[in-house]
């Protein structure tokens, strides 16, 4: 399945809005209407199924005439998935929110945290950016609370909602 930026993907790139994981920025700047599915989790960028498809549950990618991609990424890879299959199970909704949008508000905020920290948080800067799930970003919130203080955490963790 070839897929391609929405509007509201272009518009976010422009103004820099997506707050996209770095694995999920790639993908995303990859689907230029030439490019698979396949191609794109075929060039070895650590892009799984998943992150296309909450690129395309957010809006930000679609099909090149417009039409809902309501094929998840790994079905449109073999298109032999059967109709009968289960559907995925719901994640933990907390607060109104599931883990990845916790993970994806929580991620630039650990990122801008960690920077700061200079060559001093170099190490816990490259653990933030190797996090790809909420359950690593919230295994990494005490070191990140310790190297920066509670004042300067409390943001990440209402992100985290911890």
């Amino acid at each position: 399945m070839i897929l391609v930026k929405t509007e509201a993907g272009q518009l976010a790139l422009k103004d820099r809005s997506l707050g996209l994981t770095p694995r999920q920025r790639s993908a995303f700047i990859m689907f230029d209407g030439r490019r698979s599915v396949g191609d794109v989790l075929g060039l070895g960028l650590g892009v799984t199924a998943d992150d296309i498809d909450q690129l395309v549950g957010a809006g930000l990618l679609g099909r090149p005439d417009g039409a809902p991609a309501a094929v998840p990424a790994a079905q449109a890879l073999t298109q032999t998935a059967p109709a009968t299959s289960p559907a995925p199970a719901a994640p933990t909704v907390q607060h109104g929110r599931t883990p990845q949008q916790r993970y994806q508000d929580a991620y630039p905020v650990a990122t801008r945290l960690t920077s700061g920290l200079g060559l001093r948080g170099f190490k816990l800067n490259l653990q933030v950016e190797a996090a790809t799930r909420y359950e690593d970003l919230v295994a990494l919130a005490p070191k990140i609370r310790a190297a920066v203080g509670p004042d300067s955490a409390a943001e990440l963790d209402r992100a985290l909602d911890v």
